[in-house]
């Protein structure tokens, strides 16, 4: 018989804040109605309030609780001034989703200076400084933590197309390695979310038709991910109980990408 005591105490986060950047997305805007439904109070934070508000009243529907926090990731101070507000809010922050991306498909040698930073700004510096905002509390505060940094594949293995992505990626991974290191002592724990080929806004305008035949090829599964598929790794390194010796950690969820040569 499933007891649903154990589920709650082994996945459950009531009591929890989760802070969940770039939670207006696809992607991460269902990891944060998966939070809020397992009893974390969820802070989606972007750029659109049209989109948060479509996903608040999910979750609100689902009996979860939340608000939405308006941030541009590049601006200076913006978590300094996201974490004040969760603060007088909520009080604290128990885990934070680092998910803001933005992704191109110039080709190499037509790469300017201007959108390789705007790139690296948004999916590195804005986890960089994610972390140390958020983190510092979290080390302060005392009571551990948990912080999921989404990755991506092209993180991992190379990705054609999509040169600066990568990179920026690359360094979120070798990020997250070390924070998991430095901070095991305060018990918290740095994980990377790494999503194989999902439908993200961010994917949409390099998915030309033969790209997605070749990402079929190589993908075991023959699919794309579901946004949902993300829920039950989110919970799993959210919770300090079932996730309570995971740091460090790239926890793949691509269908079977990675496992695909010939």
């Amino acid at each position: 018989m499933l007891d649903n005591q154990y589920l709650n105490n082994l996945f459950g986060l009531k009591g929890k804040t989760a802070v969940i950047v770039g939670g207006t997305g696809e992607l991460c805007g269902t990891m944060a109605e998966g939070l809020a439904k397992a009893g974390a109070e969820v802070v989606i934070v972007g750029r659109s309030q049209e989109k948060a508000g479509n996903r608040m009243r999910a979750i609100s529907e689902a009996g979860g609780s939340g608000y939405f926090l308006k941030l541009e990731v590049s601006e200076a101070g913006a978590f300094d001034n996201l974490l004040a507000s969760t603060l007088e809010r909520s009080g604290k922050v128990d885990i934070l989703i680092n998910g803001a991306g933005m992704n191109s498909a110039t080709p190499f040698f037509e790469l300017s200076d201007e959108e390789f930073q705007r790139i690296v700004d948004v999916n590195t510096k804005s986890v960089l400084k994610g972390c140390q905002i958020f983190g510092k509390h979290m080390v302060d505060r005392g009571e551990g933590g948990s912080i999921i940094n989404i990755g991506s594949m092209s993180g991992l293995v190379p990705l054609s197309r999509v040169f600066t992505y990568s990179l920026s990626k690359a360094a979120v991974h070798n990020l997250s390695k070390n924070l998991a290191r430095e901070w095991a002592p305060h018990r918290i724990r740095v994980n990377t979310l790494v999503p194989g080929f999902f439908p993200a806004e961010q994917n949409r305008k390099v998915l030309t038709e033969d790209r997605i035949a070749s990402v079929m090829t190589h993908t075991p599964m023959k699919r794309f991910g579901n946004s949902e598929e993300l829920i039950g790794a989110t919970l799993l390194l959210a919770s300090e109980q079932a996730g309570s010796f995971m740091t460090g950690v790239e926890l793949v969820v691509d269908g079977g990408f990675s496992s695909m040569t010939i």
